[in-house]
């Protein structure tokens, strides 16, 4: 029994790399957000709470986005260092 939950969690573990997205995925859905965001804006037809929910999402997906570059630059620096 033991033997078969740690080959089922070892499964999962190699299996779960695949269903993850790249850094670059993730950052061309987030620019087409945004554009999506942008355009509605411009035609100025959504309520107040609608635009402030919009704009709450477009900020935390920059945040998330800024996070993700500054991630990828300090495994970089820490690359060149290391070598």
């Amino acid at each position: 029994m033991r033997k078969g939950i740690v080959i089922a969690a070892l499964a999962m573990g190699l299996a779960l790399p695949v269903f993850a997205e790249s850094d670059t995925v993730k950052d061309v859905k987030d620019n087409t957000a945004n554009a999506t965001d942008t355009v509605k804006d411009k035609l100025g037809t959504d309520s107040g709470a609608e635009k402030t929910k919009r704009h709450a999402k477009r900020k935390m997906r920059n945040a998330k986005k800024d996070a993700r570059q500054m991630k990828n630059d300090a495994k970089k620096d820490v690359n060149s260092a290391t070598k």
